[in-house]
């Protein structure tokens, strides 16, 4: 018990947080007047068709439902092999942040083969301003992984006070490390896919500031933070517990700190996105799926009921 008090203190001296006051509640329609629609040609390349606002609305990708929000990917078409490819939908928050805690509360994120569930941040110029994964995961791999993305220069210490485990190396660096960065693997599997949608979903959450970067995850039924789970208009990151360490308030399941990297200079002012990609793509040989993923992609519109994100909300403290 001593030796644990002993351990939680010296944990809590290295990643200590804040309070934080609320600045923005985003609940059902309110996702579409704080994010626009970003009608572009998939940067990653992927089996993919990112809408605009009205063709969303007509084919009821994007639509509110009382208090929750959905955004999904078209499962009604079979694609022409030589067309564009599924429509999907791109969001990407109006308002930039640096030092803030964005707190998403999501009961249902896509799954499936040939799907990939994002919930990230990125400034305008990447990677020279930097990019951060919230939620990232491909198929239905499990658990959920995070990372950090920036230009040359950032390495991470190796030591991280976190409950995942860093993947992928110690080197943030985009360019040189094909745009792994520094990755962090959540040790808990209801953080991702088939077992987070039917658990209920769960609270996702970054703290960012000029010295850290941290990311949360509380599964629906776990050790919650009160402040997270009642929607509190103030927040105290220093209270906050990882389901899986109770003991040590404070520890995040990832955590990025500024001592070998100065994240001041390394990431901008970022936007919120949400979307789907093509990292599905890349890995599906492997991943248990059948076919190639483009031919599933193509012929298999009602695989994809399930792509779609549902939140109930998500909140910004500054």
């Amino acid at each position: 018990m001593h030796f644990l008090l002993i351990a939680c203190l010296s944990l809590a001296s290295l990643v200590a947080g804040a309070t934080y006051q609320r600045t923005q509640n985003i609940v059902g329609s309110d996702f579409l007047s704080a994010f626009s629609f970003q009608a572009i040609s998939d940067p990653t390349h992927g089996r993919v068709n990112y809408v605009n606002a009205q063709t969303a609305a007509s084919q009821n990708l994007t639509f509110a439902s009382g208090n929750t929000f959905v955004l999904r990917a078209d499962s009604k078409t079979v694609l022409n092999p030589n067309g564009p490819g599924r429509n999907s939908v791109r969001l990407q928050s109006n308002q930039q942040f640096t030092t803030a805690v964005t707190i998403f509360d999501v009961t249902h994120m896509p799954q499936g083969c040939g799907t990939w569930p994002a919930l990230w941040t990125v400034g305008n110029n990447w990677p020279n301003e930097g990019e951060i994964d919230i939620l990232e995961g491909v198929n239905d791999q499990s658990p959920n992984q995070a990372s950090l993305h920036t230009s040359s220069g950032c390495t991470m210490p190796g030591n991280q006070v976190q409950t995942g485990t860093s993947v992928g190396g110690n080197n943030c660096d985009a360019i040189a490390t094909s745009d792994t960065g520094c990755g962090v693997k959540f040790n808990d599997a209801t953080s991702y896919g088939p077992t987070f949608n039917n658990n209920g979903g769960g609270w996702f959450a970054l703290e960012r500031t000029n010295s850290f970067v941290k990311v949360w995850y509380w599964p629906r039924n776990g050790n919650v933070p009160s402040d997270v789970r009642s929607g509190s208009t103030s927040i105290n990151t220093n209270n906050w517990v990882y389901t899986f360490r109770p003991a040590c308030p404070g520890t995040p399941a990832a955590n990025w700190p500024s001592t070998s990297c100065s994240l001041a200079q390394k990431l901008g002012p970022h936007n919120i996105i949400i979307n789907c990609g093509d990292w599905a793509g890349s890995v599906y040989s492997t991943s248990g799926c059948p076919s190639t993923c483009e031919d599933y992609v193509n012929n298999n519109p009602s695989a994809f009921g399930n792509a779609y994100f549902q939140f109930n909300s998500l909140r910004i403290f500054q």
